[in-house]
């Protein structure tokens, strides 16, 4: 029957459904009362719908009695979970309750009583009816208390969400209040045994039975997704948008293909060869299409979808998303410039060349080589460089200036008013000897180079003043998801993260300070970043000894900055993290340190200051992290 099919298909969606945003809750909302208990609800619900999904395979009464105790694990607990979630709201709008939580924990306990009963003994369930898709245990003289035990629940917690709303001063909590209060009997509707009230199968019309699960299945489906944002949105501290995003995007990539996969394997006829083939061949093929061709088709919806999420803000999400791919890192740029620079030795016909990144921030460093180092070592140290300003990048068309049989050009922005690098090329010949068409590529290269370095410079500027305002924003963000619910746990946070030691000026300071004495000393036991919350979070792992926690964090800290892959000394990429490890944890002299990385000392002076700076950073956002996962 084609209404069975499509109801063993929702089935199993909602099984995919449920489990789904069970591990999206557990994830995301593991910390918060709230997402606890929604937690247990949507387990409750993976059991009671994955029995059903198991029933529609079972091939007697014998083969159902198994998978019927296995959803009682469910059906037992959801009265419980539903006081417990109603509780875990209440409690959000601050009025908090002894004698409600210890209900919560009898119910619990009574849960446990019913899965006994039910898997154990015939008081609650005895032997089951066998029809497929709606296969159930009868009822048992004792089924009568559960059902008025259940329901009592269910509208005990309707009331308490209610009464939750009506706490709500504000719009938007009000809002999603509702959105919870228009779904909160979702789980319920899906896992309370209805059959068993009727005693067999008869009771309805097979027709206008399977008709009516069918749209039950389906409204408790969107309800889900409904509690399921409204959770999410609780104590939240990204934005509206980024949540509504996140959890979209999450269904449409896993639930969704999942659901497709299912349907698929559900469509295609029970024969052992299909089209010719081997049904498994057919199979596997028909489930890796579908899960390439539904990731290649949202990648396609994408900019769509997130306009419909972002219609208010779509013309900025479409900058941000611009502004996202054209970013270069370090390794993008590092790869642009070997690109360029291999490309005009191979025009050029030489072997060597080099490109130096005259950056401001970080100092000159080798950003890119290719051919002998030990030509372009001599070639660098001994370049005059007084002529190679006064020649100013060659003259007469000429786009290098030679020197020492190497040919330089210096790469400048596109004011023409800031050297951005410099660029050298193995001297192909004594003179300068290139053609009209070689001038016309070499011009093309060189461009593309200044464009790149100018970019990365202009992005770093924008990453300085960032780094200076994302504390602010954070706190903006805690504030926001503070201020929604009076008495909610993270108004107390907020205030604490107030006098944390990263909102200070100093901040810098004392992690340079501390780093200072890292093995031992009164700025590491007298630091003032013995107050921030990630430290005293790590007395526990440190025998209450405070300087041994903060030592812990700093370790942390400066972990953070290793790169992946194998450690390279001289790697540009390694250089901040080989400075905090061999400076401060190894203790190594600024002499040692420099001939090991081999760069100058003041070069190292530069870089370290540079690697304190990331250190705090990583520090202020351990803390702003930690402190928002708190309760």
């Amino acid at each position: 029957m084609i209404l069975t099919r499509l109801n063993e298909v929702l089935s199993s969606a909602i099984v995919i459904l449920a489990f789904s945003l069970f591990v999206y809750t557990f994830a995301n909302n593991i910390k918060s009362s709230i997402g606890r208990s929604f937690s247990v609800l949507l387990a409750c619900m993976c059991f009671a719908y994955a029995g059903d999904v198991a029933l529609f395979k079972v091939a007697s009464a014998e083969a159902a009695i198994p998978w019927l105790k296995f959803q009682w694990i469910g059906i037992a607990f959801i009265p419980a979970a539903y006081l417990h979630f109603s509780d875990a709201l209440l409690r959000l709008t601050n009025l908090v309750s002894t004698r409600r939580r210890f209900t919560v924990g009898v119910a619990y306990i009574f849960g446990f009583v019913l899965l006994l009963l039910a898997v154990q003994t015939e008081y609650l369930v005895r032997d089951p009816f066998f029809q497929p898709g709606i296969t159930q245990f009868r009822s048992g003289p004792f089924f009568w208390v559960f059902a008025v035990y259940f329901y009592t629940t269910l509208v005990w917690g309707a009331y308490k969400v209610i009464r939750a709303r009506s706490r709500c001063l504000t719009s938007t909590l009000r809002r999603r209040m509702s959105y919870l209060t228009v779904s909160f009997a979702a789980p319920a509707l899906g896992v309370f045994p209805y059959m068993l009230i009727a005693d067999n199968a008869s009771l309805l019309p097979p027709l206008l039975l399977f008709t009516t699960l069918f749209l039950v299945n389906i409204g408790i489906a969107l309800m889900l997704i409904m509690m399921a944002y409204a959770v999410i949105s609780f104590e939240a501290i990204q934005p509206e948008r980024v949540i509504k995003h996140n959890l979209i995007h999450f269904l449409l990539r896993g639930p969704l293909v999942a659901m497709l996969v299912i349907a698929i394997l559900q469509a295609l006829p029970e024969h052992d060869r299909l089209l010719g083939l081997p049904r498994d061949m057919v199979v596997a093929v028909s489930i890796v299409t579908v899960v390439v061709l539904s990731q290649f088709v949202i990648n396609i919806a994408k900019p769509f979808i997130d306009s419909l999420i972002f219609y208010r803000d779509r013309q900025e999400i479409a900058w941000i998303t611009e502004l996202d791919r054209r970013l270069l890192t370090t390794t993008d740029l590092q790869q642009a410039l070997e690109s360029i620079l291999t490309t005009l030795c191979e025009l050029l016909r030489v072997r060597t060349g080099f490109i130096y990144n005259l950056s401001a921030s970080q100092g000159p460093r080798l950003e890119t080589q290719v051919g002998s180092a030990a030509k372009i070592e001599t070639a660098v140290t001994s370049l005059d460089v007084a002529k190679l300003i006064h020649s100013q990048n060659g003259q007469n068309t000429h786009h290098f200036i030679t020197q020492n049989d190497f040919w330089f050009v210096i790469l400048k922005n596109q004011a023409r008013d800031r050297s951005l690098g410099l660029l050298g090329v193995e001297g192909r010949a004594d003179t300068y000897d290139l053609n009209e068409r070689e001038e016309e590529l070499v011009e093309l290269l060189i461009e593309q180079a200044e464009q790149a370095l100018e970019d990365r410079r202009l992005q770093q500027d924008i990453f300085v003043t960032l780094k200076q305002i994302i504390p602010e924003i954070d706190r903006v963000q805690r504030l926001r998801s503070a201020v929604s619910y009076a008495g909610a746990p993270n108004l107390t946070t907020l205030t604490q993260t107030d006098d944390s030691p990263i909102h200070e000026q100093e901040f810098p300071k004392m992690v340079r300070d501390a780093l200072s004495h890292y093995w031992g000393g009164p700025k590491l036991t007298g630091s003032p970043l013995l107050k921030m919350q990630v430290v005293q979070a790590a007395l526990h792992e440190n025998e209450g000894n405070s300087a041994r926690a903060l030592r812990s964090v700093l370790a942390e800290a400066i972990e953070k900055q290793r790169p992946d892959g194998e450690r390279q000394l001289t790697g540009a990429e390694w250089l901040i993290y080989n400075i905090l490890e061999l400076k401060f944890i190894q203790g190594m002299k600024v002499r040692e340190m420099a001939r090991r990385l081999s760069m100058s000392e003041a070069d190292l002076y530069r870089k370290q200051r540079l690697a304190i700076e990331e250190v705090a950073r990583t520090l202020s956002e351990m803390e702003a992290r930690g402190v928002t996962n708190g309760e």
